[in-house]
């Protein structure tokens, strides 16, 4: 039989972290992050990290688990997140999976065994330069005798779709078309998958005050101190929405208020990019919260789906 696991999800600021504290403690059980950015250290202010009292009543992982000047990978992720749902669940326990980053959560969820391998970077670089030379109709003709679905439903130019069905059948054999969609969407564990939304209207005034929260709360001073840590704009904890602007500003690149205005508009379109993300996964059960009275009525939600399950 599957071991069950929860996923709360959603758009940044939709207030995922309420609702999986209260979920957590009354399945008595613990909280995985699945957000890209919670994973590095000295990062607390722009990655809106659940505080320490809240990380003190129930037991948080993979946060802080990583060095700002550190790469990390969505298989390192995976391979540390797969073990701790192992053991959650040999302790009898429900891992509650909460964070906004797809990729983090689809390799748990996901049967993306092949096409994370499968790559074959000189065939890639060898048709982009074809497709310079000769053009996105040529590469797409290529398709024709060997994928004729992938033919006839990827537009030419969408190359980078292109180049990868031709990537796939050279290193499979097989049509990247042949790859269907209940084969990805399989996975080990018995999945309780809530995407949680709202009217976009408010959505969006709340990205926009948590923006000003962040700043008030010292968001300036937490990148100073990450430059003087050694930290630049080269490395990928300081690529994310809140950090790269903030060290535009101590650049002198920009004014502090065309960095806010950067901020929230770089966090709307990461929602609007979330949500579409979420969207194409069949297992989600999108939550408006809007439809409910409190957080309590949602997590009584969830609790009622697990229990007649």
């Amino acid at each position: 039989m599957k071991k069950k696991l929860v996923i709360i999800t959603g758009p940044t600021a939709v207030g995922k972290t309420d609702a999986s504290l209260l979920l957590a403690s009354k399945l008595n059980t613990e909280i995985i992050s699945a957000d890209s950015m919670q994973i590095y250290k000295y990062m607390d202010i722009g990655s809106a990290k659940a505080s320490k009292e809240e990380r003190n009543l129930i037991k948080h992982h993979l946060i802080d688990i990583v060095d700002p000047k550190e790469e990390f990978s969505v298989s390192d992720y995976k391979v540390r997140a797969q073990g701790i749902i192992k053991e959650m669940h040999s302790k009898d326990k429900i891992p509650v999976l909460v964070g906004g980053t797809g990729l983090y959560i689809d390799s748990l969820i996901c049967n993306l065994t092949f096409t994370e391998s499968a790559k074959d970077a000189d065939y890639r670089i060898y048709l982009e330069g074809l497709a310079k030379e000769q053009g996105n109709n040529y590469i797409h003709s290529m398709l024709k005798d060997i994928d004729l679905e992938s033919y006839n439903n990827i537009h030419p130019n969408n190359l980078k779709r292109v180049i990868r069905a031709l990537e796939v059948y050279k290193l499979s054999g097989k049509p990247f078309s042949s790859f269907k969609e209940e084969d990805i969407y399989t996975s080990e564990y018995d999945i309780f998958y809530y995407v949680l939304n709202m009217q976009r209207d408010k959505l969006y005034d709340r990205i926009n005050e948590r923006v000003d929260i962040m700043i008030e709360n010292g968001l300036v001073d937490e990148v100073k101190w990450l430059m003087d840590y050694g930290c630049d704009k080269n490395m990928q904890s300081m690529k994310g929405i809140g950090y790269k602007e903030v060290l535009q500003y101590l650049t002198k690149d920009i004014t502090l208020p065309q960095a806010v205005e950067m901020i929230k508009k770089g966090s709307r379109n990461y929602a609007k990019r979330q949500l579409t993300w979420f969207r194409k996964d069949p297992r989600a059960n999108f939550i408006h919260k809007d439809a409910y009275a409190n957080e309590e009525a949602i997590v009584n939600k969830i609790l009622s789906d697990i229990d007649n399950h």
